[in-house]
Parts: structure tokens; sequence; C-alpha cells
């Protein structure tokens, strides 16, 4: 008779177990997508592959029963991937986007409303400074207030070289990734209280800058900073602040000149997981973030990029 082998040995090739469904390099297909380009700002519903912000996928929980929360480019890619989950664990959600955005806008509300949520369309353009003035007390007039803040809208685009990029490149993405974020979270200040949250999308450029994009990797390196900076500054009046940092992700952001169109076959197959990820696998983390679940998570940038190595 042999001896059972001790509880917490390590499997063999021979002994492990994997679990349907639950492989990470499988859980989404490794798309070979074609060369493609939408003229700015594009719509997800155009994309090939579309992508997945979790309409079939997502099952809610209940864990932001009651709550009510804003996500700026909530229309599309990560934005809207949050959107629906938010609805789906019991948040009243309101949306900014472009009005150019509709056909996407549509769905997001859709979702959210078969989720027996109320849904708030706030359409407009975050370079309008009036528009983004007012966003925040709009949204929390129609949702009845206001306990989650999502800064996500964001504009990246390809540059070849330095010398191409533009100081009216460069001020245009800083005004949508940087500066409306000081103008949104100032303002949901206003709203929030005890519990509430704020939750900034910045990126795996913040630490590992592709050339092509400086300006947009620089603001997510600044969107970081902010995050730990105001989560010092509000934490004493019980508001978390907290960013989810993606990896390559596909959204309709690459084919609007976000990449270039040659890259699009191959893109996110160098993370080490092997694929690009779907929108759908960043809204858990913003879930989390947004819920009690985190309660002792302030000032943390949670990192979605498939493996690649961050400070």
């Amino acid at each position: 008779m042999t001896n059972p082998k001790p509880a917490g040995t390590p499997a063999t090739a021979s002994t492990a177990r994997q679990w349907e469904g639950d492989d990470p390099r499988a859980r989404h297909p490794r798309h070979h997508a074609p060369e493609q380009h939408q003229p700015e700002p594009g719509l997800d519903v155009k994309t090939d592959p579309v992508p997945d912000i979790g309409l079939d996928s997502y099952t809610g929980l209940g864990r932001l029963e009651g709550r009510k929360a804003l996500i700026t480019g909530g229309d599309s890619g990560i934005g809207a991937a949050v959107a629906v989950a938010y609805a789906r664990e019991g948040a009243d959600v309101a949306i900014a986007y472009l009005p150019d955005e509709q056909p996407d806008a549509d769905r997001v509300i859709a979702a959210i409303e078969e989720a027996g949520r109320r849904a708030v369309a706030l359409p407009g353009d975050l370079t309008d400074t009036d528009y983004t003035a007012g966003l925040v007390d709009a949204a929390a007039e129609q949702l009845g207030g206001l306990d989650i803040l999502v800064n996500n809208a964001g504009k990246q685009l390809v540059a070849d070289t330095p010398e191409e990029l533009t100081d009216e490149q460069v001020a245009t993405t800083f005004q949508i990734n940087v500066l409306a974020m000081f103008t949104l979270s100032r303002a949901a200040l206003k709203h929030m209280g005890p519990g509430s949250a704020i939750i900034n999308t910045t990126s795996v450029q913040a630490y590992n800058p592709n050339p092509l994009i400086l300006d947009y990797a620089a603001t997510k390196a600044a969107i970081n900073n902010y995050t730990k900076g105001l989560a010092q500054a509000v934490g004493p009046r019980g508001i978390r602040v907290n960013a989810v940092a993606p990896g390559p992700v596909w959204t309709v952001l690459q084919v609007c000149d976000g990449q270039p169109k040659e890259r699009l076959p191959e893109f996110g197959h160098d993370s080490p997981l092997g694929r690009a990820g779907q929108p759908i696998e960043m809204a858990p983390a913003y879930v989390f973030l947004a819920s009690g679940e985190s309660s002792y998570v302030n000032g943390d940038t949670l990192n979605a990029n498939g493996g690649t190595p961050t400070p």
C-alpha cells in the first residue's frame, strides 16, 4: 500500500485539473482582426469583431444595489462593459458619450433598463467646457444622487514620429483624458459622502509607453498620480479613489487610428496570455473598486493587463 500524497503537494502534469472554461488564454478568442479603419469616434457595433461588453455573459450579484453611477465614455468599450455590469449589480447608471456614438449608447441604455435600473443618457463633448462643467450635476439630478464616478473617456491617436505629434493633439488628449477628470471629480465630491467611490481609467501605457502614442501614455501616468493624491485628500471623508490600468483591450479606440492598421491582426498577442483582453474582462475590477468588498483599498491602481509586469 502506498502512502497517500500529502495535502498541498503541487500537482504534476498528470494530476493537474483544468477547470472547464477557466483557462485565461481561451476565455475569449485570440482574434486576428482584419485591418480596418473608422473615423473618430467610431462605433463598437461597426468594429470587426464587435468587442464583448457582457451583454450575453455578465451576471450580477447585487454588489451595487441602490448605488448611482456616472460613467464617461459609457457607450462603448470598457465604459460600456462597466455600465452593463453596474446595472446588473443593482446600480442606476448615467453614461456620457459623444453624440455621434448614439448607436452604441442606445444598446447600453437598453441593457441598463432591461436590468430594471434607471438609465440616463448625457451626450456631449468633454472638450466643451460648459458641457463638462454641468455633466455631474445633470447626472445627479436625473439619478437622484451620485456616489460612483468612473472617469473612463479617453482619446488615443497614433503619431508615427515625435515630430508629427502636434500641440493641438496633445492639448486635446490632455483635455479629454486628464483635465476633464479634474473637473468631474471636483464636481462629484459635492454630491458624495462616506462610501462613495471615484474610479479612473489609466493604462499599462503609464508604465511602458508606446512611442507612437506618447501623449496618451503621458496622460495615463498623470491619471495614476492624480488617483493617489486625490485618495489621500478625500480618504478622511470616507470617499475612496482608485484606478484600473488595462493592458491591450479590443475596443473601437484601436481602429480609429489608436493603433497602426497593420498591427491590428496581431493586437495583444504579445501579452503573456497571448491575446488581447475584452472590455467585459475589465468590468469586474470596476465593480470591485466601487463595492464595499474593497473597503480598505484606496489610492490603488489595479492592473488588468494579461500579465505584463508593472511597478
